[in-house]
């Protein structure tokens, strides 16, 4: 018996340098993609910080969105808005909008026994629909305001389907020239 063991530990071995090496590292790290657009960072221009976070605030609530998470120490607010996507479904999924979901699996046990079994779920996904998620963050820290944006689409059962950095010039030079305390007319 022993023999066999020593036989079988330079293949144990073998298996687990092969293993190994199929883990690679990421040559860079993850960033945001898109890239934020620079409007997207500007200075508070001598706004108090409070006021800025105040204005923000007030904005976000009257473009529809709602509080997530706000700490004024930090400077930081989180807000989000859904809204249901008529139509949209996603061109990979081919049971989408079938709401019948088969299933299944096999199994060996003990003693030679085996079994199979078989699944039929009905109702997936009626009656809802894809939705998208929209989250804005802003940070007012050392003078400056840095706005976020996000975009998350997800099919009718909720898995993601969808996902993208929405930091573009648009919404942000929409969302700083309506802050009252930011004449930004002259720089448009």
């Amino acid at each position: 018996m022993k023999p066999r063991q020593i036989k079988s530990r330079p293949m144990m071995l073998v298996l687990l340098l092969a293993l190994a090496g199929c883990q690679t590292t990421p040559d860079r790290l993850p960033r945001a993609e898109p890239a934020p657009a620079p409007s997207c960072y500007f200075p508070t221009q001598g706004v108090a910080g409070e006021e800025v976070l105040r204005q923000s605030v007030a904005l976000l609530e009257q473009w529809e969105f709602e509080l997530d998470n706000t700490d004024t120490a930090l400077g930081l607010i989180s807000a989000s808005k859904e809204r249901e996507l008529i139509g949209y479904y996603d061109p990979y999924d081919g049971d989408y909008g079938s709401g019948v979901r088969v299933f299944g699996g096999l199994g060996l046990g003990l003693g030679h026994r085996s079994s199979i079994g078989l699944g039929l779920g009905f109702g997936g996904g009626i009656g809802q629909r894809p939705v998208e998620s929209e989250r804005v963050s802003v940070l007012v820290q050392n003078d400056h305001v840095r706005v976020s944006r996000d975009i998350r689409r997800f099919d009718h059962l909720r898995d993601l389907r969808e996902s993208r950095s929405a930091s573009d010039d648009d919404f942000c030079r929409r969302f700083q020239s309506a802050l009252p305390a930011f004449d930004t007319g002259s720089r448009l």
